[in-house]
């Protein structure tokens, strides 16, 4: 079988041609579907106001429920101009396969079916059960996808045991890291308020840009934590910071500040929310502040079966262990490792992701697709329970 012919990139490709900008899945979920329900998954299609989602499931023997999670929809392709070819028409130039979605991630996906059909052709009696958990709602607000096809599955006590999101993890070829957890994120909007004024008689104004600025030198350096053996120390960014009315002659009379902070499992939220509010208390602001919890930090240690199945998976692929790490941003991962899941995220090289020109490497998503088919026999066949 040639890589053109591979029924990973045909699939792939079949996904990037759909442009399904969130919250768009323009019948990608049909494809799917289609595919899925081929192998025996009960679909089940959760449509959450503009948000489209799939849950499919397939029963065999008793054990434990192994989850695919992803998301068909793309961020938009910008600048149409700057792409060597139409972002949404799959191209594929010296063993590179471009278009939006390549690898964020309409590649993982393909992989993920085409590694479900092979395991199940081979193995249909196999332990426990396999699931798909598909939204269209993951580059965008987050509000109508993974979280809420959680909630729902929760409240029926329907209970994923693992799950691999497809989410582009490798840095310099495939399979070279496993992010094996995510540090959480809190965002906090502030508002301050002072006199507004005449820059010449600052007696009769109060700067409400003067007031803040020692608060937020202190909390720019202030250590949270020093993090622990997975997870960085937590940090504290800036994000946008505004005042004033434009003019040189004016004082502010109200400052506005949004701030960032990428938290690790040695603090909660309610923590650094505390702390935050203490230090602008003790310098007597006239502040108001909004608080967005954009996810928890979640961590799958090394010694679960997951991580375990899906290094040895891996490693049976390239011939190297992958490395575990929980940097970069938030994914849907945040959603399901609540519900007591193991939760790692293994996909293709994230160099291009949301560029223009983006891309995957036809070597990887056949290599993806083996380490997806060898992870499902290292648990649901192999798995000594």
């Amino acid at each position: 079988m040639s890589e053109q012919t591979h029924p990973t990139l045909q699939l792939a490709r079949e996904l990037i041609a759909r442009p399904s900008v969130t919250p768009e899945d323009a019948g990608c979920q049909q494809i799917i579907g289609k595919r899925l329900q081929a192998l025996g998954f009960q679909l089940e299609s959760m449509v959450f106001e503009d948000t489209t989602n799939l849950w499919a499931r397939r029963d065999s023997q008793p054990g434990g429920l192994f989850c695919f999670a992803g998301h068909t929809d793309v961020v938009p392709a910008g600048d149409l101009d700057k792409w060597n070819t139409p972002p949404f028409e799959p191209t594929d130039i010296d063993g590179v396969l471009f278009g939006r979605g390549a690898a964020d991630m309409k590649g993982s996906l393909a992989a993920m079916v085409v590694a479900c059909e092979r395991f199940i052709e081979k193995h249909p009696e196999h332990k426990g059960s396999v699931s798909f958990l598909i939204t269209s709602d993951e580059e965008g607000p987050f509000i109508n996808g993974t979280t809420r096809v959680i909630d729902t599955l929760e409240a029926r006590n329907e209970k994923i045991r693992w799950c691999i999101v497809g989410e582009p993890s490798s840095t310099s070829y495939c399979g070279d890291i496993i992010k094996n957890g995510r540090r959480g994120s809190l965002t906090g909007d502030l508002q301050v308020w002072g006199i507004q004024g005449h820059v010449a008689y600052p007696h009769l104004a109060r700067n409400p840009v003067h007031q803040a600025a020692p608060a937020l030198h202190e909390l720019a350096e202030t250590v949270w934590d020093e993090g622990n053996d997975y997870f960085p120390p937590t940090s504290f960014q800036i994000s946008n910071l505004h005042a004033g009315t434009g003019a040189g002659n004016v004082i502010p009379g109200t400052l506005h500040v949004s701030f960032n902070l990428r938290y690790s499992t040695e603090n909660t939220a309610e923590q650094l929310k505390d702390r935050i509010l203490r230090i602008f208390d003790g310098y007597g602001l006239d502040y108001a502040i909004h608080w967005t919890h954009n996810g928890q930090p979640f961590l799958t240690t090394d010694s679960g079966e997951l991580v375990q199945a899906t290094r040895e998976a891996v490693k049976s692929v390239t011939g190297h262990l992958p490395k575990l790490s929980t940097a970069g941003g938030t994914s849907d991962g945040r959603f399901i490792a609540p519900t007591g899941a193991e939760v790692l995220e293994l996909g293709p090289v994230n160099a291009s992701i949301h560029k223009v020109n983006e891309y995957v490497s036809h070597k990887d998503l056949i290599e993806l697709t083996d380490m997806y088919e060898r992870t499902l026999i290292n648990l649901l066949v192999n798995n000594k329970e």
